[in-house]
C-alpha cells in the first residue's frame, strides 16, 4: 500500500524535544507527498512557544484527509485509539522498564515505533509483544546544520562575551531529575577552578516556577556539602530564553564541547544536533547514546544501573519500579579536565556520519514504511473474518 494521507495526533506548539520531532516529522511527511491532518494534544504541558517563534503553517493542517492511519506522538496512556483506523504510536522511554499500565495501553495499538534498541528492550522486558514493535530513528536537518550558523552572541551578566573562553561546554536540558543537572554541576565544581579558561553553558527548559526554586535549593545544598561555591569554579552561565528551531544551530556554534550526564535518554536530540554541529562530545555510555555514539567519536562516561529515584519530591510515577543509569562522576570529572587541558584530541568527528545517516528524510522514509505496514495489517484484519465465513457453492 502507498501511504498518501495521515492523521497525526501529538503536541507541536511548545519548546520540548517531543514537540520538536513532531514538527520535523510532519514537515518531512508533507514533503514526501503525504497529506497531513495535524491534531494538537494541548494537555502535554503548559509551555507554548511565543507566536514569533512558531511556524503558522502547522496550524493550517486542520482539514480531514480521509486517512486510514493515525500516527500518535504520545505516551501510551495518552493515546485514544481510533477504532476505525490503524493506530501507530511513536514513543520512547528513558529507563529499563515501562509501567504495567503502559503495557496494557500498548497492546491496543497496531504498532509501536521506538527510536532505539534501548527503548525496544524496555517494552519487550515489560511484556509487550515483539511483533508490535518497530524501530525508527529521529533525525536532523542537514541544511540547518550545514556549519554556516553564526555563533549566538552570549554574554555573562557582567557583559563579558562567552566567546572569550577557549573551551565552552554546552548542555541543553529540560529541568528535571532525569537530566541530572545537579550531577553535572557537582562534576564541574570538582573539575574546574576560577583560573580555567572555560565556561559551562546550561540551556534550561523550565516551564514551572517550582522547578526553578527546587534547583536553587539543590545548588545551595550542593555548595554546603562540597564546601565550594559556583564562584570557586570556572563560570557557569544559565540560559533560560526560548529559541526557535531555526535559532538552535547558533547556540551550538557558540560552544566547543557538548556534555550530558543524563540518567537515561530515549534519544537526546540535543546530543545529535551537537554532533551534527561538529562539537566534541562527552556522553554517558548508556541508553540511546549507544545507538549513535562510540568511543571513536565521543568520550563515553562509565555508567551503572541503579534504581530510578526522585528524592526531592518530584513526580516520578512513570519510573516506579524501573532502573536507569548513573554516570560515574569521577569519569566525568576526568573528561571535563581532559577537555580543558587539551587532551581530548584524536577522536573522529561524528558530524559527517550524522549528516549522512541520521536525517529527517531517511527517518521519515522508514516511518512511512512502518505506517504502510500498519495500514496493510489493519486491512487484512478486516478481510480475514469475512473470508472465514465464505463458503463456495
Amino acid at each position: 500500500m502507498v501511504l498518501d494521507a495521515l492523521q497525526v495526533r501529538g503536541p507541536f506548539k511548545g519548546p520540548s524535544g517531543y514537540e520538536h520531532h513532531v514538527r520535523e516529522f510532519v514537515r518531512e511527511l508533507h514533503r514526501q507527498g503525504v497529506a497531513i491532518e495535524l491534531v494538537d494534544y494541548p494537555a502535554w504541558g503548559p509551555a507554548r512557544l511565543p507566536a514569533k517563534l512558531r511556524d503558522p503553517w502547522f496550524e493550517s493542517l486542520d482539514r480531514p484527509t480521509g486517512a486510514r492511519v493515525v500516527l500518535h506522538f504520545l505516551m501510551p496512556h495518552q493515546v485514544l485509539p481510533d477504532p476505525k483506523r490503524a493506530n501507530v504510536n511513536f514513543t520512547m522511554f528513558e529507563a529499563t522498564r515501562i509501567q504495567p499500565a503502559w503495557v496494557a495501553h500498548s497492546r491496543r495499538h497496531d504498532l509501536i515505533v521506538l527510536p532505539t534498541d534501548s527503548s525496544r528492550r524496555a517494552w519487550v522486558e515489560s511484556g509487550v509483544p515483539r511483533s508490535k514493535l518497530r524501530q525508527c530513528p529521529l533525525g536532523i536537518n542537514p541544511a540547518r546544520f550545514s556549519g554556516s550558523a553564526e555563533p549566538m552572541p552570549l554574554r555573562r551578566a557582567t557583559g563579558e562575551p562567552l566567546s572569550q573562553y577557549r573551551v565552552r561546554f554546552l548542555n541543553v536540558s529540560e529541568l528535571g531529575r532525569r537530566k541530572n543537572i545537579l550531577g553535572l554541576l557537582r562534576a564541574w565544581l570538582r573539575a574546574t577552578s576560577r583560573r580555567d579558561d572555560a565556561v559551562l553553558i546550561v540551556k534550561l527548559g523550565c516551564y514551572t516556577p517550582d522547578r526553578v526554586a527546587l534547583l536553587r535549593r539543590q545548588v545551595e545544598r550542593l555548595e554546603r556539602q562540597s564546601g565550594r561555591g559556583l564562584g570557586d569554579a570556572a563560570p557557569v552561565h544559565f540560559v533560560s530564553e526560548q529559541f526557535s528551531d531555526i535559532d538552535m544551530p547558533g547556540l551550538y556554534a557558540a560552544a566547543t564541547h557538548y556534555i550530558s550526564l543524563s540518567f537515561g535518554e530515549g534519544w537526546d536530540q540535543s546530543m545529535v544536533e551537537a554532533a551534527a554541529s561538529g562539537l566534541r562530545l562527552i556522553a554517558p555510555n548508556h541508553s540511546a547514546y549507544t545507538a549513535y555514539l562510540d568511543p571513536s567519536v565521543a568520550t563515553l562516561v562509565t555508567s551503572r544501573v541503579v534504581p530510578a529515584e526522585f528524592p526531592d519530591g518530584e513526580d516520578g510515577v512513570l519510573f516506579h519500579g524501573a532502573s536507569w543509569w548513573e554516570p560515574d562522576e569521577d569519569d566525568a570529572v576526568a573528561a571535563i579536565r581532559a577537555a580543558i587541558d587539551g587532551r581530548d584530541h584524536g577522536k573522529a568527528s561524528p558530524r559527517d556520519r550524522v549528516l549522512r545517516e541520521l536525517t529527517w528524510e531517511i527517518a521519515t522514509s522508514r516511518l512511512i514504511a512502518i505506517l504502510s505496514e500498519a495500514e496493510a495489517l489493519r486491512a487484512r484484519q478486516r478481510f480475514w473474518p469475512r473470508l472465514r465465513w465464505y463458503r463456495p457453492r
